[in-house]
């Protein structure tokens, strides 16, 4: 029985557990609406502008900390690389933002106040922080003036690279969308997951060394666990994560992960640059495929009636019925 099934089943009440030889008097439910019209307005941003900001906001955060990393250990080439991917990271995550929103003045509207209930206004702050300090790092590092200057603004980014890395977890999962509502326990800690493991696998590429290859196999791991973790927990809601675009998107990001974690957990992937870098290609090539399977799961979550109304009619069952619940 698929999920959708047993979800239908559920959302009737329990009318579907009939005695043998039984026969049905009232038609099974069609999920449908009003003109044909989805219950959701589906989402309408751009899918390579927002799964690509959704994608480029982790590679930033975790590049961030591991330049932290890097930077008080001694180990420049890599404290340079990471310091240089948070920032064209960062940069083109802005600029898929603003081209989305279609003008840079809609993002800085967004500066005019500061909400704490609400992710964007937060977000928006977040990032009109880090960016400088991204900047800062980068740009210190590359020219070897204001070494100490440098360092501060290393220590503040890697400080608010965790947020830049999840707050778009929290984003998108602060909607009606189904297939992202669902999964709002387990989303930052999997956008952290996948974020860690994409900056990873730059280091790898740029800059191979044994904190980089640590982070791959731990990122990588955190990743595919939250993954597995979060399509359990979301019961009917999962089901667009395993099917059509978002489906093969979700597939690609799985094998791309555990063969750049398998690659990297091999003791002598730093010391050889095919390896190393075809690890560090496949990790950061699945987080990316990671957030475009979210994406395409959301908008067909919010396109199907089902995944708003079965949810919706099983809470409403659990908290009128709490004891068939258990039982």
């Amino acid at each position: 029985m698929t999920h959708a099934e047993h979800g239908a089943r559920a959302g009737r009440g329990g009318r579907g557990r009939r005695r043998r030889g039984e026969q049905a008097m009232v038609p099974e439910a069609r999920f449908t609406s009003y003109y044909g019209l989805p219950v959701l307005n589906p989402p309408v941003w751009k899918p390579l502008d927002i799964a690509g900001y959704l994608f480029l906001g982790g590679l930033a955060g975790g590049s961030s900390l591991l330049a932290a990393g890097a930077h008080a250990t001694g180990r420049r080439e890599l404290a340079r690389t990471a310091k240089v991917g948070a920032l064209g990271a960062i940069s083109l995550s802005l600029a898929a933002l603003v081209h989305d929103l279609g003008r840079p003045a809609r993002f800085l509207n967004m500066l005019r106040v500061a909400k704490p209930t609400s992710p964007m206004s937060m977000g928006s702050w977040l990032l009109f922080g880090y960016g400088p300090l991204a900047g800062a790092a980068a740009v210190t590092e590359m020219t070897g003036r204001f070494r100490r200057l440098g360092a501060l603004a290393t220590a503040g980014a890697a400080v608010l690279g965790p947020a830049v890395a999840t707050y778009t977890a929290v984003l998108v999962c602060d909607t009606a969308v189904p297939s992202w509502h669902e999964g709002y326990r387990q989303m930052p800690f999997l956008f952290a997951g996948s974020g860690a493991a994409a900056a990873a696998g730059l280091g790898l590429v740029f800059a191979p060394a044994e904190p980089a290859r640590r982070a791959a196999v731990l990122g990588a791991a955190a990743e595919l666990g939250m993954t597995r973790l979060m399509k359990r927990r979301m019961g009917l809601a999962a089901e667009p994560l395993e099917q059509g675009k978002a489906g093969r998107l979700m597939r690609v990001c799985e094998a791309l992960t555990a063969a750049g974690a398998g690659l990297a957990a091999l003791p002598g992937t730093v010391r050889s640059r095919v390896l190393s870098a075809a690890a560090g290609a496949a990790l950061i090539a699945g987080s990316a495929a990671l957030r475009f399977g979210v994406f395409h799961a959301g908008v067909a979550s919010a396109q199907n009636p089902e995944y708003t109304v079965v949810p919706q009619r099983q809470r409403l069952n659990d908290r009128e019925f709490p004891a068939a619940r258990h039982g």
